[in-house]
């Protein structure tokens, strides 16, 4: 579904009826019936969040050690997953059929809906960690265990953390001493009047050290992760309620990203690494 931006467990059991190619990947035999909805639907609950995620990191701690990682630049950011679902009338900050989601920033407006924190590789433009919340939670909450996390998903494949690189918003003194080198801009209103500090304008234009300079311009790496989670895998696809479902489709579009890569470097097309259209041709 997420693969191929199927929208709703209805419309894959119609194409579990008549795509030959699907039939043939889930082993469904010729004359024998497609799954039904509801095992569809039991096997997601099934799954669930907790072992996509272990699924996830297993996944991503084979492909480093593949790749020799030895140091490692994560690169910090969240974005936003509207909900589905309207506002609540008597409580104008969380959803009415989606109880869970919350009124959060979206972009450059708010919105109602999710969260999804990710802690991506700048070189290989893997996800190390993620974490889901309700869009209302800020960041900086969610920092301490996502770096925590990428910790020891890089102490499993024998690498280390090098440095850490993600935008004024995470600009925190505890998350900048968990780390030897932290490339975060600070805000306007931190340290004023303070030179040789990183900082960012409202225009994306960055001031300070050449060196921290150089460092921050890898963070379009994230945004270029979760463009492919939207555009390619179908994470804006969102026709669920409730947090633990959003993060299980949510995490099925990551899985799809990390397969992906999987599949390019076992053909040793390692180019083909973000291009599904290339193995669904």
């Amino acid at each position: 579904m997420r693969m191929k931006g199927v929208r709703s467990l209805r419309e894959m059991t119609r194409l579990l009826d008549t795509d030959l190619r699907l039939r043939r990947l889930c082993l469904i035999k010729p004359g024998e019936a497609g799954y039904p909805r509801s095992v569809l639907s039991r096997f997601i609950r099934k799954v669930g969040e907790d072992k996509l995620t272990k699924i996830i990191e297993e996944k991503v701690v084979k492909l480093l050690k593949r790749n020799n990682a030895n140091e490692v630049d994560a690169v910090l950011d969240a974005s936003f997953i509207k909900a589905w679902s309207i506002r609540h009338p008597l409580d104008n900050q969380k959803g009415l059929s989606d109880e869970d989601a919350r009124v959060g920033r979206a972009g450059r407006t708010y919105g109602l809906g999710y969260k999804l924190h990710l802690s991506v590789d700048s070189q290989t433009m893997l996800p190390l960690t993620s974490v889901f919340a309700s869009a209302n939670q800020n960041e900086k909450k969610h920092s301490p265990n996502m770096l925590e996390k990428t910790k020891n998903i890089l102490k499993r494949c024998g690498a280390r953390l090098r440095s850490l690189i993600a935008d004024s918003q995470y600009s925190d003194s505890k998350l900048r001493n968990a780390v030897d080198e932290t490339v975060i801009p600070y805000p306007a209103n931190q340290k004023r009047g303070v030179k040789g500090l990183l900082r960012v304008d409202k225009k994306f234009r960055t001031y300070g050290p050449e060196d921290q300079k150089t460092e921050y311009h890898k963070r379009p790496h994230i945004e270029a992760v979760y463009s492919f989670l939207k555009t390619q895998w179908s994470l804006t696809v969102n026709k669920v309620r409730g947090a633990k479902n959003v993060a299980s489709y949510a995490l099925f579009s990551i899985l799809c990203l990390v397969l992906n890569r999987e599949a390019a470097e076992n053909i040793r097309r390692p180019d083909k690494a973000v291009s599904p259209t290339y193995f669904n041709t």
